[in-house]
Parts: C-alpha cells; sequence; structure tokens
C-alpha cells in the first residue's frame, strides 16, 4: 500500500543538559513553539543549514566586542581602549588558526522499534561519530505530524528523544539536526540524521466473546460444533461398540437401559472470520467521545482481530474505499501485526472513486466464512458490498459505529423535521437489514462484549432468502 508522505506540521528544537562543555552558547529553548509551548501547527521543517565548519554565535559576538573596543578607542582618542580588544582578538585568531575541527563527521540514528500502539513511547538515540575533538553538540529536532516530542537528553555526542505516538497511522519521526561546536564554541558544523517512519497500531477494543455461524468448516478449534466428534462437550449417550474406551461409559443410562451406554461428545471446531472495514468515509462521532468512525471503525476492527486469534480461529480483513485492499484469513500472532497494517493506509484513500466491489478475491472471503462489517451506515455503497456477500451466502454482522446528528438550529423547524427524518431513515434502514436476516448491533465505545452480546443467544443463521 502506498500514498502520499505525510506532510510536516511543526519543528520544535529543545536544548537540554550537556556533559563536558565549560560555556555552552547561549540557550534558544523552542524554536517554531508557540508562547505556551505547544506545537505551531503551520510551522515547516527548516532547510537544511550549510554542513561546512562555519562561524559560531560565541565568534560573532567576539567579533562585536572587538569592533566596539576599536570604534570606541577612534571615536575618544583613548589608547587603552585597545586593550578591551586584545582578548578577543586573540581568541579569533586562534579559532582561525585551529586545525583540531573534525573533519570527517557522520550521524548514527538508532530507532529500536518502529512498531508501536497508540500512546507508547518511542526511544530513538542519535550518534555523532566524528575523527577530532567537540566541545558539545546541539540539537535540533523537526517533528512529523503523528508523534509528539516529549524528551531531549544529550550527553556528548550522544542524543537520546523520546517520542510519544499520538494516533494511528504510519508517521514520519522527522529530521534531527546536531550542531558540533568545538572545544572553544567559535566554530559550528551541521549534520543531518533522518529518523525514517514508524508504525502506530490503533489501540484494539478489549473483548472475548467469539460468535459463531451455525456451519463450520472441518477444522480443529475450540468452538462446539453440532456433528458428533471428539470434544469434551457431552451431548448425548449411545449404545457401547466392541473397543471403544471404558472411561467412556456412562453408568447411570447403563444401568436405566440394562445394557452398556457410552457418553457422545459433540466435535470441536475452528471458525473462519473476516473483518470488513468500511474505509469510504470518515465522520465526526459523538460527543464527548470526539474519535471520528474511521478511528473507531479500526479499534472495533482490530479488537475483533484480536479476540478470534486468541480463540486459535482464522482471521481475515478487507477493507472497501478508495481501493480495495484484502489479506486472506490466516493465525498467530504475527499475522495480527500484518492484518493491522494492510489497513493503516485507509485514511489516504478517503476518495468517491469505487474499486469492483462485485470482484472480491474468493480467498479473502471462504465459503461460510464469518463477516463482520464494521461501517457507520453513512455511505450507500457499502450497502451494495453488503448485498454481495450475504447472497454469497456468508453470514453477515453489522457493527454499527455511531456517528453524530447532522447540526440544526433548534429555532428552525424544518431543520428540526429533516432531522428526525434523518432518524427515521437510518432507523428504517437497521431494520431492513435485520430483516434480511443481517444482525446489527451497536458499538458501545466501552468493550466489545456489550455490543456482541445479544449474538450469542444463538448462532449466526446467515441471509433470510
Amino acid at each position: 500500500m502506498t500514498g502520499p508522505a505525510p506532510e510536516r506540521r511543526s519543528v520544535a528544537a529543545a536544548r537540554a543538559r550537556r556533559s563536558g562543555s565549560t560555556a555552552p552558547p547561549a540557550p534558544e529553548v523552542l524554536r517554531a513553539l508557540g508562547s505556551d509551548g505547544r506545537q505551531a501547527d503551520d510551522a515547516e521543517a527548516p532547510s537544511l543549514r550549510p554542513t561546512e565548519w562555519r562561524a559560531a554565535p560565541r565568534t560573532l559576538r567576539l567579533a562585536s566586542l572587538t569592533a566596539l573596543a576599536v570604534l570606541l578607542a577612534l571615536v575618544t582618542g583613548q589608547p587603552w581602549l585597545l586593550a578591551l580588544a586584545a582578548g578577543p582578538l586573540v581568541l579569533l585568531v586562534v579559532a582561525a588558526t585551529d586545525d583540531a575541527q573534525p573533519q570527517r563527521v557522520r550521524v548514527v540514528a538508532d530507532v529500536p522499534s518502529r512498531r508501536c500502539f497508540e500512546g507508547e513511547r518511542v526511544v530513538v538515540t542519535v550518534t555523532a561519530v566524528f575523527d577530532g575533538v567537540v566541545g558539545w553538540v546541539d540539537p535540533g529536532v523537526s517533528l512529523g505530524p503523528g508523534t509528539d516530542l516529549v524528551s531531549v537528553d544529550v550527553d556528548g555526542p550522544v542524543v537520546t528523544l523520546g517520542y510519544t505516538a499520538r494516533r494511528w497511522g504510519r508517521w514520519t519521526l522527522g529530521v534531527v539536526d546536531l550542531d558540533l561546536y568545538d572545544a572553544g564554541g567559535l566554530t559550528r558544523r551541521t549534520v543531518r540524521a533522518d529518523l525514517g517512519e514508524i508504525e502506530v497500531f490503533p489501540m484494539p477494543a478489549d473483548g472475548s466473546f467469539t460468535p459463531i455461524p451455525v456451519r463450520l468448516p472441518d477444522r480443529l478449534g475450540e468452538h462446539t460444533a453440532r456433528q458428533t466428534g471428539e470434544g469434551i462437550e457431552v451431548v448425548g449417550v449411545r449404545p457401547h461398540v466392541w473397543g471403544e474406551r471404558q472411561r467412556r461409559i456412562h453408568w447411570a443410562a447403563t444401568t436405566r437401559r440394562g445394557s452398556i451406554q457410552v457418553n457422545q461428545f459433540a466435535a470441536e471446531r475452528a471458525a473462519d472470520a473476516v473483518v470488513l472495514l468500511d474505509a469510504f468515509c470518515d465522520i465526526a462521532g459523538p460527543e464527548p467521545v470526539g474519535r471520528s468512525s474511521l478511528d473507531e471503525s479500526l479499534r472495533v476492527a482490530a479488537g475483533l482481530v484480536r479476540t478470534y486469534l486468541h480463540s486459535h480461529d482464522r482471521v481475515g480483513i478487507v477493507s472497501v474505499g478508495g481501493r480495495l485492499n484484502w489479506l486472506q484469513p490466516g493465525t498467530g500472532d504475527a499475522h495480527f501485526y500484518r492484518l493491522v497494517q494492510a489497513v493503516l493506509d485507509v485514511r489516504r484513500d478517503l476518495t468517491f472513486s469505487t474499486p469492483d466491489l462485485n470482484r472480491l478475491p474468493p480467498p479473502a472471503i471462504p465459503n461460510s466464512a464469518l463477516v463482520y462489517a464494521v461501517t457507520s451506515l453513512a455511505d450507500p455503497r457499502i450497502m451494495d458490498v453488503l448485498g454481495g456477500l450475504a447472497e454469497r451466502g456468508n453470514p453477515v454482522v453489522i457493527v454499527e459505529i455511531p456517528i453524530a446528528d447532522p447540526r440544526v438550529n433548534p429555532n428552525d423547524s424544518i431543520q428540526e423535521l429533516a432531522l428526525r427524518l434523518w432518524r427515521l431513515d437510518r432507523q428504517a434502514l437497521r431494520y431492513s437489514l435485520v430483516d434480511k436476516g443481517i444482525p446489527v448491533v451497536p458499538w458501545e465505545g466501552e468493550t466489545l462484549d456489550l455490543s456482541l452480546a445479544p449474538l450469542l443467544r444463538t448462532r449466526i443463521q446467515g441471509r433470510v432468502s
């Protein structure tokens, strides 16, 4: 999945504690930040400064002091004022003839983990490698749009940065400019390190219920099937057959019937589940949650994937929007990350162009697989997808993501009537889906168990013809 790189929107540079410097330059606390310390959304990443050795701010101050002393001596006619320029002038001459600055300088960025969940901390280590003597290092950090810079720690040539992942998606960490100063702080050189991208996964919704359809594939698992087989749940008794284990004898039934009776067990099968993610639109959610429908949809989808994978079921995902992306069902913890990675770019695919939804790849949705459609039911194009799935015979469950009501003027009767009609239209839509055998469960915003609990009363039948 490809898409345009996220636009950089904030620039921050923080100065921190320095070790081994006798006279650090004057602090520049925050660059391109507001007076309250918050990120300036309209700031842009700074252009790369010259990479060769050049005069530092201290050199400019010494040169200004020297010129001022000479000017005062000429204006007042007092030769002793020239003595004030002697000290700064000597330092400037020494800095001009000093060959101790490193000639080969490079920077190494180490990001131990490029995968994290929302709210987790990402630690980045940037190390300057050089062949000479450097007095101190001054970092300047340019942030990407999806992370916050929370800490900057400088220990000699090693700069440790702490980021907090703010929102799910693929985000660039930005760039780091390191200003290397010589031992006297009179010259400096800038080197840049590009920190690359990280993948921020949404926090999955909590849940433990795994509703199952009527038909289960012939594969061993943890769900009780209607067929008899090797399991642990007793579903009846039957006459004993020579060679069966004596431990299965049901002694009470044997005593009543006068012949040996053995326990009959239900088979245990695994389920196939597919999460269908509606990425046709992104609508603001109701207050006070404040999340958009796409944010909540991804949290629900990740929660469903994790819950079914914990039950050792096969889980796949299909995202429909500007593009059709899918990953066929699989199992295992590593498959969870592959599934979430498959939908991280859905926000870049928001467009009105519709893919061919009548040709969903058969490997993406196996026969009799239970399909969870996570949608806000706000875009009519999703109804074509749901209708096609129902016609194929797959049992479908809709997890409805709540969206905010349209804003109307409470004093305008026409707008109030339009709002009532809008609500009635959505109720009619839900009723038509339920009437066709497609259950609709609302996302409560807390745990998946609250939403999926009504589905545990009976197994999901699928479409009613």
